[in-house]
């Protein structure tokens, strides 16, 4: 018999900053144009972040101690493409699903997720990450109107 764990929202702390990319970058790029530009230190996480089945976002991690900060670079589609067989006419044929990790977002490539208690200068980091070569548009998402704010917690 498998215990169950429910988690109560008062426990699970939101104070968190969430800024939206849309870039032709992949992942990895990514992550390496932050560390260099912005000097961050991202790192592959061992593995992705399984939403659910078929839903694994590729999930990069920086723990900014000197600054009591914690940092998420996700993707915002999943690596893995969900196939949907028809019972139609046509049936042979396959078609693709690309989950989102904010549905309600899914124009938005990848999602920069900041953790800290400290005052954040949220417009001078935008400015940072504009400054990187195919970064077509950053900006900051409000977390109080999310409707999925729960696939946020890693």
């Amino acid at each position: 018999m498998a215990a169950t764990i429910k988690i109560n929202d008062d426990f699970y702390d939101e104070s968190f900053s969430l800024i939206a990319l849309h870039t032709t970058l992949e992942d990895f790029a990514l992550a390496y144009g932050l560390n260099q530009n912005m000097k961050a230190k991202f790192v592959r996480a061992k593995k992705n972040f399984n939403l659910a089945e078929n839903k694994s976002f590729p999930i990069f991690e920086w723990e900014d101690e000197y600054n009591d900060m914690y940092w998420v670079l996700i993707a915002n589609h999943s690596s893995e493409k969900e196939s949907i067989v028809h019972d139609d006419l046509f049936k042979n044929e396959t078609t693709f699903k690309t989950p989102r990790l904010l549905p309600e977002y899914k124009d938005v490539d990848y999602l920069l997720k900041i953790e800290t208690d400290n005052d954040l200068d949220i417009n001078s980091i935008i400015k940072n990450i504009q400054s990187l070569p195919r970064i077509m548009a950053a900006y900051e998402i409000s977390t109080e109107k999310l409707k999925s704010k729960n696939n946020l917690i890693f």
